[in-house]
């Protein structure tokens, strides 16, 4: 396969012209020269940014990505951070399903006002403890039992 240019590889792995210089700069991909002032890739920049875009979807920093790249491009990802991350994720999928399931309860609780409804109530209280929303302060309460 013949060298990419920055809009190709823009083009392809779905993100701006302006990310992948971004990128180069956090040391996630390299071009590998230039066609007049147009940045050249190898085809193989499309498989990094497909771990680059997996990492980001699985919650990891840029500078964490960066990590899992030995400095010869090979992949060198520490399993326990993996491991770390999933038990992560298994927290919020628990905590996010808690909260589905209070939500969907309070849709058709017969209880005359949603402030009646005692599942309802304890939404309220972990809303206001914190231990839902967009992430749990370290010592807050959980989403309570139903």
């Amino acid at each position: 396969m013949r060298d990419l240019d920055i809009g190709e590889v823009a083009r392809r792995a779905g993100v701006a012209a302006s990310t992948l210089r971004y990128y180069e700069e956090k040391r996630l991909i390299a071009p590998i020269g230039r066609r007049g002032l147009r940045r050249l890739y190898d085809p193989g920049v499309l498989e990094r940014l497909a771990l680059v875009a997996l990492g980001r979807a699985a919650g990891f920093s840029l500078d964490e990505i960066a990590r899992m790249f030995a400095p010869d491009g090979r992949l060198r990802i520490d399993r326990v951070m993996l491991m770390t991350r999933a038990d992560a994720l298994d927290r919020t999928i628990r905590r996010l399903g808690a909260l589905r399931d209070g939500l969907r309860h309070a849709a058709v609780c017969r209880a005359p006002s949603h402030m009646e409804c005692p599942t309802f109530r304890r939404i309220l209280g972990a809303a206001a403890s914190g231990a839902i929303g967009a992430r749990r302060k370290k010592g807050a309460r959980r989403l309570p039992k139903r």
